[in-house]
């Protein structure tokens, strides 16, 4: 059945408990129909917070399987896809029945991720899925769950908990990255009990994909200051890490911009306080909120970055022409001033929602420095998925 729209309000509500007042639980969907968003509908019911990868091993190596939040009658869950025609379609596997398995309701937030080596016990091509669980239950005690497929995304078993909240504040958009030294990491945004409604992204590693060590946090705001989140983080061709995420809660017109950082291994990420890049053009407009990116070969050593956000902002800090059209793409050196090219999905005038253009996923596709986006915008009152490729030259 297609989920009640309700839903999405509920979804949120939720998610401006994690993001705090920059994130207004107040805001409805938009009305109508019809969405005003290009491209092709990913699936026929909701599928929010999309994430897309490319298989690098064993036989299904070359497909793209992508993943969504969905709501059924039992509760929040995953939605697989997969293409085999590099992006140009793609086709509904399976369902995660991933708040189930965490036994609380609520799910957001989720990401897919394939073992690059053998890392924490698994061998390399192991599919790994996290997200956020239990934003329903009361007293809320949010949980990052893992899941595993060893059959190309077929099947998928539980594997358990990586860390759960101590009290109402969230852990919220887990990553997974594998480290210069062969670690299995995960990146994550955590509310802090210390400092109320403030927020900073932590990192744990594991030996077994099932025991977690301990947080270290990589990215911090002084109190009151900001609220550090949506944490991607990507290995370069030159063996360095590129982190992107967003600062919101911050004062000023930067509130939610989207920032940069590098690190020499996955490892070391330099002083949590400091070193963040802001994600700025050539003609000085900068990206808002929930951000994602990926690198792109083009032919040269250092290939493309690029990177999707929510909303275009002009330098004065009001909506720019191309607010929710708009890619930036940095030439191999994410600190100096990216260029703007169009998105293969416009999601037009996005706003402060988690459902238009909100955290897009981008990977590379077909001729050199070509992208496949999936974004999110209203169908009537339900959040759907859109998909397209176009270039980033």
């Amino acid at each position: 059945m297609t989920p009640r729209p309700t839903l999405i309000i509920l979804f949120t509500a939720l998610l401006a408990l994690a993001f705090g007042p920059a994130l207004p639980a107040a805001a409805e969907p938009a009305a109508g129909p019809e969405t005003l968003a290009t491209g092709t509908p990913l699936y026929n019911a909701t599928s929010m917070y999309p994430r897309a990868i490319r298989l690098q091993h064993g036989d299904a190596a070359g497909q793209i399987l992508a993943s969504a939040t969905t709501f059924t009658a039992r509760g929040g869950e995953v939605a697989i896809f997969r293409s085999t025609d590099d992006g140009a379609s793609f086709k509904h596997v399976t369902l995660i029945p991933a708040a189930q398995g965490f036994g609380k309701p609520g799910l957001c937030c989720g990401s897919i991720f394939e073992l690059p080596r053998a890392a924490a016990g698994m061998p390399k091509g192991t599919l790994l899925w996290s997200g956020t669980m239990g934003q329903e239950a009361r007293p809320m005690r949010t949980g990052l769950d893992v899941w595993r497929s060893d059959d190309a995304g077929d099947t998928w078993r539980r594997l358990g908990t990586i860390t759960t909240s101590t009290h109402d504040g969230g852990t919220w958009e887990p990553e997974f990255s594998v480290d210069a030294g062969g670690r299995l990491a995960v990146y994550f945004a955590e509310e802090t009990a210390d400092h109320p409604r403030d927020q900073r992204l932590a990192r744990m590693t594991t030996k077994d994909g099932v025991t977690w060590g301990s947080k270290r946090y990589v990215v911090e705001t002084q109190p009151g200051l900001g609220r550090a989140g949506m944490p991607n983080v990507r290995k370069l061709p030159n063996g360095n890490y590129l982190m992107v995420y967003e600062i919101c809660g911050a004062p000023g017109q930067y509130d939610c911009a989207v920032y940069t950082r590098l690190s020499p291994d996955g490892s070391r990420w330099g002083d949590p306080y400091g070193g963040h890049h802001r994600v700025v053009s050539t003609k000085g407009n900068y990206l808002v909120a929930a951000p994602t990116f990926t690198w792109a070969p083009d032919g040269t050593r250092d290939g493309r970055l690029v990177v999707v956000a929510q909303q275009l902002k002009n330098p004065d800090g009001t909506p720019a022409a191309g607010n929710g059209s708009t890619l930036f793409v940095s030439d191999g050196n994410p600190v100096r001033p990216w260029r703007e090219v169009p998105a293969p999905v416009a999601v037009p005038d996005p706003f402060t929602h988690p459902c238009p253009n909100y955290s897009s996923t981008l990977l590379p596709v077909g001729s050199a420095g070509s992208v496949l986006e999936i974004a999110t915008d209203f169908v009537g009152g339900d959040c759907r998925a859109f998909f397209a490729t176009g270039p980033t030259g």
